[in-house]
């Protein structure tokens, strides 16, 4: 067999185990040495537990062989972000000031694929409590990205995305409570989703509530279908836990998008997009016409600045309760970026706060009524290429910082709403874009299903990925 076993998606894995042709024990062979090969040019693992993951393999090859793996998934390495919890592992959150014991339970992602037989076998990088858009910490250094090590992965499940991009493990766990399974998956060419909220169950709960999702992060939206099937199931420490849900998304994949509605925005305000990126969109907005859908160019249905304000609102107040966590002669430990948001957070006033709750709920029935009339809609993921790594902000068109380089994904933190990132194609640097797919409450099959039947169509070529050097 000379598949090169880093390259291969986990449904094709499954296909191969079934067959005998390959082994989990001869995949875990090949991601170990390659993550060890890897370690250094992109930093995206800041734990790897080789010995208990061969062990696990082994486990897995005896089922395979007598015909009784667990599921399609058993045998497959996965990574898990630091922000989620892993049994044995710390809860290190990308901190210097966080306790390193190990934890004593598995969040309810982890322990569903565990069930399902797949390999835990890394710890994968994230920003700081996972607070920005890109992947940096004090602790960990600079994650960088696949397609270019000089740039940013994005963030900030950074190192899930540089991972199963680079072919460190075919699928990865991330965390999003802005945008921090899409920028990363638009910025390394993965298909990435974030449900409904409470669809894929977390404990314990995020410090930033009701924003932050558990989520799958893979090359293919099948991949994403069959960890889907595993973690979106109920855990009652959840406290937004949706009930049982019979949807097989693997198999709901094949069904055509014929005859629906589909809106696209390029912009969501009066923000600077990337013409590289809005030409990509563009073009894939106009291809849902050739699968079956009809395709309007339409406005964003809420204004911006009252969107963007309320999630930042949401975003420091939330922040700022670290301040009160970890004594005051210790604060010069954290990223400078976090500590500057966390104080920011203790200059909103009640009033601020009631308000921005108004107006996620205005944003929210706004969200509503739009897919009430649009059966999906369509934009970019980003409004950038992937930027310098080491960097928390793109130059913008004046050469400052800008800002307002995300403005697409943290909408449908506020909102609920499911949302995915697809690439749609390489930038003439040869860096992923991304396009967002979004859907109303609990059509979160649609939205795969759209992602399949896009990348089915027009695949990303991960042979144009360079060789890590």
């Amino acid at each position: 067999m000379t598949t090169d076993l880093t390259q291969v998606s986990a449904a094709r894995l499954a296909k191969l185990y079934a067959k005998g042709k390959v082994s989990p024990v001869d995949t875990m062979k090949a991601v170990l040495a390659r993550a060890e090969r890897l370690a250094r040019p992109i930093n995206a693992f800041c734990r790897v537990d080789a010995e208990p993951s061969l062990a696990a393999a082994r486990r897995s090859e005896k089922r395979w062989k007598k015909g009784e793996p667990l599921s399609p998934l058993d045998g497959v390495p996965v990574s898990i972000k630091e922000l989620v919890r892993v049994k044995g592992w710390p809860a290190s959150m990308g901190s210097k000031l966080t306790d390193k014991t190990p934890v004593d339970a598995d969040a309810p992602a982890v322990a569903r694929l565990r069930e399902a037989g797949a390999i835990v076998f890394a710890q994968s990088t994230s920003s700081e409590y996972g607070h920005k858009g890109v992947t940096d910490t004090p602790l960990h250094g600079i994650t960088r990205n696949p397609w270019n090590p000089e740039r940013t992965p994005g963030g900030s499940s950074g190192g899930a995305g540089a991972a199963v991009a680079a072919g460190l493990g075919p699928i990865a766990i991330g965390t999003d409570g802005g945008g921090s399974v899409r920028i990363p998956a638009s910025f390394t060419g993965l298909v990435g989703l974030k449900a409904t909220l409470g669809r894929v169950p977390a404990w314990p709960p995020s410090m930033t509530g009701d924003l932050s999702n558990t989520g799958p992060m893979c090359r293919t939206a099948l991949d994403c279908a069959l960890m889907m099937n595993v973690i979106g199931q109920p855990d009652a420490r959840d406290p937004y836990a949706l009930p049982a849900d019979d949807t097989d998304y693997a198999d709901r994949l094949a069904k055509k998008l014929k005859k629906l509605k589909v809106g696209f925005v390029l912009r969501f305000g009066d923000h600077p997009v990337d013409i590289e990126v809005a030409a990509l969109v563009t073009r894939a907005a106009r291809r849902f016409e050739e699968l079956g859908c009809k395709v309007e160019t339409v406005e964003a249905p809420f204004p911006f600045a009252d969107a963007s304000r309320a999630f930042v609102v949401h975003w420091l107040s939330a922040l700022q309760r670290l301040l009160q966590l970890f004594p005051e002669k210790r604060h010069d430990e954290f990223d400078p970026n976090l500590l500057a948001g966390a104080k920011a957070g203790l200059r909103y006033t009640l009033q601020d706060v009631v308000n921005a709750q108004v107006a996620r709920r205005e944003l929210s029935i706004a969200w509503n009524l739009f897919f009430a009339k649009y059966d999906l809609l369509l934009s970019p993921t980003v409004a950038v290429q992937p930027f310098e790594a080491g960097k928390n902000l793109p130059d913008g068109p004046d050469g400052k910082g800008n800002v307002m380089w995300s403005p697409y994904t943290p909408q449908f933190n506020l909102t609920r709403h499911p949302a995915a990132s697809v690439p749609c194609g390489l930038s003439r640097q040869g860096l992923p874009i991304g396009l967002q797919i979004a859907s109303g409450h609990y059509r979160d099959e649609l939205v795969l299903r759209a992602a399949a039947a896009y990348a089915a169509a027009h695949p990303l070529d991960f042979n144009a990925l360079p060789e890590i050097k």
